[in-house]
């Protein structure tokens, strides 16, 4: 008998998604036209020549700090985790602007898991605003049209439902950044217009495979801060990775391994290719936090060469347990 349910839940489900991906193949046909000529723009064009660089976002006096809780339920977990990391008010202070980069790559249902969870994202929005945060903003630029992206994914909902505020990015949001010490992304355009007054930023992004880079963890999440015929990258993905981790010095990144992608990433497309982990990691150093990352996917530190290379680069380190991480 509970056979039978099983059974009739994951039909029930596999319609759902069915039903789910019909819809967002015609709200992602409205804008695909518009998005594709906006993706090809160059680091020329109308972008400006100005050469510009991020902030350095990272909190010093908080030290190196990880969580790693373990549950099925992702506003627990999180909430968990941020208390064992000394509360988000270490992180978070009265007045912030809170900058969220969310994994919003594609144009599907949450439950795919190859994006960013919008229930995780509209706790941390809380969080922040439990914090004293005047303001919080959640940004990406997707690979698909970024308006179907948000809200097939559920994200542009859960953003506006916890009071945050969504930057979809626009031509005249990107100008060009050169990393420093770096040799691939030179002279690139860089989605910097989110970043207006920005104090503390979080990344959010879930484990998930991927098919050049072995995964697609916190460090590749800011891929999506790239413009331009980014797809060149790919070519050079392992030390495009590591400077991107070099470009960018967030306050905490969110690795979410409530449910992580084992095969056929980064889209996925299926449940068959998901695994319930049960694991969120919050982490002050983005390499720690995906050098654990790539253990729920059974691999290690040595398949995912993106990672030693940023350590070598002295973004952070691959040893997290010298972090002495917090397990829950």
């Amino acid at each position: 008998m509970n056979q039978a349910i099983d059974n009739n839940e994951k039909i029930d489900r596999r319609r759902f998604i069915k039903r789910l991906t019909k819809a967002g193949i015609s709200v992602a046909a409205a804008g695909a036209l518009g998005y594709a000529f906006y993706d090809k723009e160059g680091p020329s064009g109308t972008l400006e020549k100005a050469i510009v660089s991020l902030p350095d976002f990272s909190v010093p006096e908080a030290g190196a700090r990880m969580a790693i809780v373990k549950g099925a339920d992702r506003k627990d977990t999180i909430t968990k985790a941020f208390a064992a990391m000394g509360g988000i008010e270490t992180f978070i202070k009265k007045g912030d602007h809170v900058l969220l980069k969310v994994n919003a790559a594609f144009a599907t249902p949450p439950i795919l898991s190859a994006t960013a969870d919008p229930g995780l994202i509209a706790r941390c929005i809380e969080l922040c605003y439990s914090a004293g945060a005047e303001h919080v903003r959640v940004t990406d630029n997707p690979i698909n049209d970024p308006a179907a992206c948000f809200k097939l994914t559920g994200i542009a909902e859960a953003v506006e439902s916890a009071g945050g505020e969504l930057a979809l990015p626009k031509n005249d949001y990107f100008k060009n950044t050169s990393v420093n010490g770096g040799t691939l992304i030179t002279n690139w355009p860089l989605l910097f217009e989110p970043f207006s007054g920005v104090t503390k930023l979080i990344g959010i992004a879930p484990v998930k495979d991927h098919q050049r880079s072995g995964a697609s963890m916190s460090m590749k999440n800011w891929y999506g801060l790239l413009g331009g015929q980014r797809n060149i990258f790919h070519q050079d993905i392992h030390n495009t990775i590591k400077e991107l981790a070099m470009m960018v010095k967030p306050t905490l990144v969110i690795l979410d391994g409530t449910t992580t992608m084992m095969t056929n990433g980064p889209t996925g497309g299926s449940l068959n290719d998901l695994k319930d982990t049960n694991t969120m990691i919050v982490s002050t150093d983005q390499v720690a936090a995906d050098a654990f990352g790539c253990t729920l996917l059974g691999r290690t530190v040595n398949d995912l060469p993106f990672i030693s290379k940023a350590m070598e680069a002295g973004v952070g380190t691959v040893d997290y347990q010298s972090l002495d991480p917090v397990y829950i």
